[in-house]
């Protein structure tokens, strides 16, 4: 028994794998010439899966969301960069952020993120900062938030419905 010397049984045989790294190879030398010509932005590298879950765009966002939008509304960066000292890039797509870009910016822990970025987390109905789980809303906001929150899902006009009618 052992370990066998020579490999008779192999998968791939060699002409194919050579075809492959040729191919990879074909490929690199066809990048390095659009980027050369300043092309590169033409070529798609990145894979976008269609049905990834990621990507999707949620049509009826959660009506927390909405009401989180106008508690935190959008500026743009350049609005911002007075106000001590902002970060360079934002903790969820780590681009840096540039002037005229909108960004909302947490009033509770104050930290700063793309309007991109932000707004599918509010979609998926998260009620706090990405980075560090402080709640959206300001606690002197709260009692407003949940009452505009229980006004806007229906349900106290539901309530009300059933109390007027007589023996219940």
């Amino acid at each position: 028994m052992g370990f066998p010397v020579g490999y008779t049984e192999v998968f791939l045989p060699k002409l194919f794998v050579h075809t492959l790294f040729f191919l990879g190879f074909i490929r690199n030398i066809i990048f390095c010439f659009f980027q050369y010509l300043g092309l590169s932005d033409f070529l798609e590298t990145d894979v976008i899966w269609v049905d990834s879950t990621s990507t999707r765009i949620i049509e009826n966002p959660p009506v927390s969301a909405l009401l989180i939008r106008e508690i935190l509304p959008v500026i743009k960066f350049q609005d911002l960069v007075g106000d001590g000292e902002p970060p360079e890039n934002c903790a969820v797509c780590l681009y840096e952020f540039e002037g005229g870009e909108e960004i909302r910016w947490l009033r509770n822990c104050k930290h700063i993120f793309h309007r991109a970025c932000l707004d599918p987390w509010m979609d998926h109905d998260q009620k706090t900062c990405p980075l560090c789980r402080t709640p959206f809303v300001p606690d002197e906001m709260q009692e407003e938030f949940n009452q505009r929150l229980w006004a806007a899902s229906g349900v106290g006009d539901l309530y009300s419905e059933y109390s007027s009618i007589p023996g219940l």
